[in-house]
């Protein structure tokens, strides 16, 4: 089905790679691909402008670099804000009044700002009244209209109209504003109580009304430092309603009122929601006597705290043994001022009895209610003893692995039991200083003395500190104690996993690396292939990490090798996967003139494609192909004989000859070693019929700016001008180049060759015209006095005394591209159009070349017009049929191009 064809041309294809000056082409968020050596952004933002770079690079020589820059151009909507100012002379008495009109709009390329007073554009000096100026600081962003001494004349409707030139297509923006006698920055006041207090569980709005400013300002509600509003809220206008209050809804609001002119007004207030929390007590004994101990006789303190909101309504009773206590001599009540701290109730028994042991009740509420009070029970008796705070024994330096979970425990004995605080300390030198726990918080409160941590890591091993609270227990000097916590885990290495693709017969090493274990000593490692030791040791303390080395390699050594380096806590893990799978090939996209046709509905294409890396493994004996119509399921395969060993960037050609309709094919390209199948590289070709599949008659005159597809050669020095003659300025070179198209019209278009600066002796411009395929039904192998003749027609006009020459190739496109020359003249032909015709036999799809090479000086325009080819002889050719002029050329060698180019979607220039 399909045949090889002859080795390609020794250049190898480049390697294309595109940057930006901020990152690689990596960083486009995935809104961007590369294909082939074209970079495409698509719906493009203004943060992705910039320059960018293209690098190809094929192994031979420097790299080629070649920079593009992409200016991304858009233009916001301008905003216009008015601030006054009213400040006294001190030389005359009277106020001065001036009025700024500041305009702002975010651009690219800079703004252009207008300003219009009604239908009056103002300008600079054209009002004695009126300064426009742009200051400094904003860098082209501000444009600054200056009232002074405000007129009668002066309260008007103005415009500001931001501009960047229509740049993209972008029109014009404008901002309006009418200023008035009444023109005023916003106010606002707040129907609500400051600050409100409210219950739980209440629905609560908060009322902001504009109380002046014109135009009517628009008012909205926020949070301090951007925090969000309550999820619950509904906000219509200035209303803000809140739904079922919780105590997290707590906190200012403030309305912010804002009409662009001025400073935006802002008032807030504060929600306080109802509610007592954190009730705590300790015990204070007499501080004239030495010991902790409760003893009759002495004076005892009972001090009891709770946080309420809001503190003024916080209301304190004590009760004994249940029944209500009241201040007496020997038993005297005092309440802290709840502005100055947390509310805080003292009970001071004074000369300790035995008839005042007993159980003492602390009692917090609100005296608006809405919340549920809070009691708090302190039992005084002979057996009530100050705290001590013990490690259990072992228990002071703990051992725990990563991912394991682990109890600190404190020991605390003492009646009423106290609080136990958690807190870390990590050692700093000869300073301790804090560190967070592993919740996050500086300190964490534990009851029963017992911290559980859950699923230890390595950061939260350690020193932590126990330490009693004066809250729910004794005031007196906080017992601590400390607890070393070591945390065990498994080494880490790298690499984690990796591929290594080697030949059979060489030596190559597989090393593992230690980044960090704990413990750190006695390390071992093991290396296997598959589950087959290879070789056992011990890190030493200099050496972070440990190879494996093969001398030639064989085909029992592929596999996966594994190094397991070990501690106490594990194991880590490196992994190498030594494969001889060849890499992937790289299709070829650009490969020039890849589709022909070989009869009808029967195409054609040539598959051109680089292999990555092909040194690396054995040599690639084969490639297995495999195509699929897009649409359907069945794969046709065969396989690609290789002959002698690949280069790295060589391109290799295989042509596909059987494509039918449809026109979409997938193709699937595998390198075969004699390891077996390497990597797959799949892509799919997409192609059309050729221009006239089967010519009859082409005709050509230049008149749609199409050019009848006929194109630039993208390898010549410069190009074909199509022009007319009404166009065409001749005032440069007037002794050159045609006054008229063909037929003598000066409206007609023609193509011609601009021969002046900067143009030198020798440069060529090649005009190529579609590809054609021949309408017969012998195949491309057929012998050429099969093929038939067509005659290629056209007119010239060689005009001027620096005429270089025209001269005109056919190329035919096969598994090669070859051109023969076919016509050829050179020098000054006169001030006229003259015809030209030629037999030519191609025996397969063609194009023609109309080459012009510029002569020795800048009078030397040659043009053509009126182009035709038709089956069969020429008929009645010119008297001075130049064909002969030449000899037929060897077949050109095209140079190698790589076209850099940039395709944008969206704005672009």
């Amino acid at each position: 089905m399909f045949t090889m064809s002859p080795p390609p041309p020794p250049l190898p294809p480049p390697q294309i790679r595109w940057t930006k000056t901020a990152g690689g082409a990596s960083d486009r968020q995935g809104d961007s691909s590369l294909h082939n050596e074209t970079l495409r952004i698509k719906t493009i933002s203004r943060h992705q402008g910039g320059r960018y770079y293209c690098k190809a690079e094929n192994g031979l020589g420097s790299p080629a670099i070649r920079s593009i820059r992409v200016d991304v151009y858009y233009l916001d909507d301008p905003v216009i804000t008015v601030h006054q100012s009213v400040g006294e002379a001190k030389e005359q008495f009277y106020f001065e009044r001036t009025v700024f009109l500041r305009c702002v709009a975010n651009s690219n390329p800079p703004v252009h700002y207008t300003w219009r007073r009604g239908r009056e554009v103002l300008t600079q000096g054209a009002d004695s009244g009126v300064e426009i100026y742009e200051p400094f600081f904003t860098q082209g962003e501000t444009k600054i209209l200056k009232l002074k001494n405000l007129r009668p004349q002066d309260y008007a409707d103005y415009t500001c109209i931001s501009s960047v030139r229509n740049v993209c297509g972008i029109g014009d923006k404008s901002a309006h504003f009418s200023l008035s006698n009444r023109t005023a920055p916003p106010s606002i006041k707040l129907l609500l109580d400051d600050p409100l207090v409210v219950n739980p569980g209440e629905t609560i709005t908060l009322v902001c009304v504009a109380s002046g400013g014109d135009p009517p300002p628009t008012l909205i509600w926020v949070k301090p430092g951007g925090e969000e509003l309550p999820k619950r809220c509904v906000v219509n206008g200035g209303t803000l309603t809140i739904p079922g209050v919780t105590v997290d809804d707590g906190g200012a609001y403030s309305c912010v009122a804002s009409n662009n002119v001025g400073n935006p007004a802002k008032k807030s207030t504060t929600i306080l929601v109802r509610g007592l929390r954190k009730g705590r007590f300790w015990i204070t004994p007499d501080p004239y006597h030495n010991d902790d101990n409760i003893q009759i006789g002495r004076e005892v303190k009972i001090s009891c705290q709770v946080e309420a909101t809001p503190p003024e309504e916080l209301q304190f009773s004590w009760l004994k043994n249940g029944r209500p206590l009241r201040s007496s001599e020997r038993m005297v009540i005092t309440h802290t001022d709840t502005d100055i701290s947390p509310g805080t109730t003292n009970l001071d028994i004074i000369d300790l009895k035995f008839t005042d042991f007993g159980t003492y009740t602390c009692v917090a509420s609100l005296r608006n209610g809405g919340t549920p009070e809070i009691s708090i029970d302190v039992n005084i008796s002979s057996t009530t003893v100050p705290p001590e705070l013990t490690v259990p024994r072992g228990r002071s330096h703990l051992i725990a692995q990563e991912g394991d979970t682990v109890d600190l425990q404190c020991l605390v004995s003492g009646k009423p039991k106290p609080i136990i605080l958690w807190s870390r300390v990590e050692e700093s030198g000869a300073a301790a200083a804090a560190a967070l726990m592993p919740d996050g918080s500086a300190q964490t409160e534990s009851y029963d003395g017992v911290l559980r941590i859950s699923n230890v890591t390595r950061e939260m091993g350690g020193t932590y500190r126990c330490q009693t609270s004066q809250y729910n227990g004794f005031n007196v000097k906080p017992r601590e104690a400390l607890i070393q916590l070591v945390v065990q885990f498994p080494p880490t290495v790298e690499p984690v996993y990796t591929e290594i693709r080697q030949a059979l017969g060489r030596a190559f090493s597989l090393t593992c690396r230690l980044l960090r274990a704990h413990p750190a000593r006695l390390l071992r490692y093991e290396w296997k292939l598959g589950s087959r030791l290879l070789t056992v040791g011990q890190f030493s303390d200099q050496k972070d990490d440990t190879s494996y080395h093969v001398r030639a390699l064989n085909r029992e050594g592929y596999g996966e090798y594994t190094c397991d380096i070990t501690n106490e806590a594990g194991a880590g893990r490196c992994t190498f996967l030594v494969t001889g799978k060849a890499y992937a090939p790289e299709f070829y996209y650009d490969t020039y003139s890849a589709l022909w046709q070989n009869r009808p509905r029967v195409y054609g294409f040539k598959l051109q494609w680089t292999q990555m890396e092909p040194n690396a493994v054995d040599r690639i004996l084969a490639y297995r192909l495999g195509i699929r119509q897009m649409g359907q399921s069945r794969w046709w395969e065969q396989e690609i004989p290789m002959e002698g060993t690949i280069q790295k960037g060589e391109l290799l050609t295989y042509n596909l000859t059987e494509l039918v309709k449809p026109e979409s094919y997938l193709i699937r390209l595998t390198p075969i070693t004699r390891y077996g199948e390497g990597d797959a590289t799949e892509r799919i070709i997409t192609y059309s019929a050729p221009v006239n599949p089967h010519l009859r008659e082409f005709q050509c005159g230049f008149e749609d700016e199409a050019l009848c597809l006929f194109s630039q050669d993208k390898t010549d020095e410069f190009d074909w001008t199509r022009h007319s003659a009404a166009t065409r300025d001749t005032k440069y070179t007037p002794n050159t180049g045609p006054s008229s198209d063909h037929n003598g019209s000066k409206q007609g278009f023609y193509m011609y060759i601009e021969t002046s600066r900067p143009r030198l002796e020798g440069d060529k411009a090649r005009l190529l015209s579609p590809t054609f395929n021949m309408n017969s039904k012998t195949s491309s192998s057929s012998a050429v006095s099969n093929s038939p003749t067509y005659c290629f027609a056209f007119f010239y006009h060689m005009y001027g005394k620096h005429i270089g020459a025209l001269n005109v190739f056919l190329r035919q496109k096969g598994q090669t591209v070859t051109d023969t020359s076919v016509w050829s003249l050179t020098g000054n032909q006169g001030d006229r159009w003259r015809q030209a015709k030629v037999n030519i036999h191609p025996t397969m799809a063609f194009q023609m070349v109309m080459e012009g090479v510029r002569g020795s000086g800048i009078e030397g325009d040659i043009a053509i017009d009126d182009v035709t080819i038709e089956e069969g002889e020429c008929k009645d050719p010119p008297p001075n049929n130049l064909r002969s002029l030449a000899p037929p050329s060897s077949p050109h060698i095209w140079q190698l191009c790589i076209t850099l180019s940039l395709a944008l979607m969206g704005q672009q220039r």
